[in-house]
C-alpha cells in the first residue's frame, strides 16, 4: 500500500449510544396531575380535625345509646339540642360574657406582670435569681388551692377569682419568655448592643422578636390554665363572687339534675377552648412567627 494514500474515511453515522455534547437532549414535558378531590379535602387541617370531631361525636352517641341512662350519660343529639335551646334563650351568652370579662381581666394582668418580671430578669443577675426562684416555689402550686387565702384577703367577690387566675398565668408565661430570651444567640445579643440598645429598648426590640415562639407558647399555655382555673373557680363560689358564669351554670344545673344542660355546659368550655386555639393563636402564628420563618 502507498504510503501517501489517504486513510480511509470513517462512517459519520450516529451511534445510538453517544450524544453529541452540543446538542442537549430534550426533557420531556412535565404533566400535571391533578390531585383526587378526596385528597384535596384532607390536605386541609379543618376538615382532619372536623373528621376527629365527628367521630367522636359519633362514638358519644354510640356509647350514650348502649349504657341507655339518660341521668348519667345523655346523648350527643339531645345534648346538642339542650346546647343550641340554651343559645336561642340567650342563658349560655349571658354566662359566658361574665366568665369572659373575668377571665380576660385577669389574663391581661397576669402577662403584664410576667412581662415585668423577665425584663427585670434579663437585666441583672438579681433579678433572674428572683423569678427563677419564684418560679420554682409557685408554679407547681395548683392556682385552685390558693382560692381560700384568696376569699380572706379579696373577700367574697371577683378579686378572688382574678388574683388565682392571675397565678396561673404568670408563672407560666414567665417561665417560657425566660426560656426564649436565654435560647437568643449571642450574635443577635452582640448587634443590639453594638447599636446602642439597652434596657426596654433592647428587649423590645432584640429579646421578643427572637424568642417570639416560647412567647406565643407561654401565652397559649397560660391561657389553658387561666380557662380551666376560671371554671374550677366558679365551680366553686361562682354565686358568691356575684360572677354567676359559665362555671356556675354548670353546678346549677347538676344539683337540679339536668344532666344535658351540664354537658352543654361542659361543651361549651370545650368549644371556647377551640375557637380560641383554631382561630385567636393559629392566626397569631401564622401573621408572625410562621410568616417570618421561625416555625413551621
Amino acid at each position: 500500500m502507498n504510503m501517501l494514500s489517504p486513510a480511509p474515511r470513517r462512517s459519520t453515522a450516529p451511534r445510538p449510544d453517544f450524544e453529541p455534547a452540543g446538542i442537549a437532549a430534550e426533557a420531556p414535558e412535565a404533566v400535571e396531575t391533578p390531585l383526587p378531590v378526596l385528597r384535596r379535602l384532607l390536605n386541609q387541617g379543618w376538615v382532619r380535625r372536623g373528621i376527629i370531631l365527628a367521630a367522636i361525636a359519633c362514638l358519644w352517641e354510640l356509647n350514650a345509646r348502649l349504657l341507655d341512662n339518660p341521668l348519667l350519660f345523655p346523648t350527643f343529639l339531645v345534648t346538642f339540642k339542650a346546647l343550641w335551646g340554651l343559645m336561642l334563650d340567650g342563658t349560655l351568652p349571658d354566662r359566658i360574657g361574665v366568665s369572659m370579662q373575668v377571665l380576660l381581666f385577669g389574663y391581661g394582668a397576669g402577662i403584664v406582670l410576667a412581662a415585668i418580671m423577665t425584663s427585670l430578669a434579663v437585666g441583672t443577675r438579681w433579678g433572674a435569681d428572683v423569678l427563677s426562684t419564684l418560679t420554682a416555689m409557685f408554679n407547681p402550686l395548683p392556682a385552685i388551692a390558693l382560692l381560700p387565702l384568696a376569699l380572706m384577703w379579696f373577700g367574697l367577690g371577683t378579686g378572688s377569682i382574678v388574683f388565682v387566675i392571675i397565678h396561673s398565668v404568670l408563672w407560666a408565661v414567665a417561665l417560657n419568655t425566660l426560656a426564649g430570651f436565654r435560647a437568643v444567640p449571642d450574635a443577635q445579643r452582640m448587634a443590639g448592643q453594638n447599636y446602642g440598645l439597652r434596657g426596654l429598648r433592647y428587649v423590645a426590640l432584640i429579646l421578643v422578636p427572637a424568642a417570639l415562639p416560647s412567647i406565643v407558647s407561654g401565652l397559649k399555655i397560660g391561657w389553658a390554665f387561666a380557662w380551666r382555673t376560671l371554671i374550677a373557680a366558679e365551680l366553686i363560689f361562682g354565686v358568691s363572687a356575684g360572677s354567676g358564669g359559665l362555671g356556675w351554670f354548670i353546678f346549677e344545673r347538676r344539683n337540679a339534675l339536668e344532666t344535658a344542660d351540664v354537658f352543654a355546659g361542659l361543651m361549651t368550655v370545650i368549644l371556647i377552648g377551640l375557637l380560641v386555639e383554631g382561630v385567636v393563636f393559629r392566626t397569631l402564628e401564622a401573621r408572625t412567627v410562621v410568616r417570618w420563618g421561625m416555625q413551621r
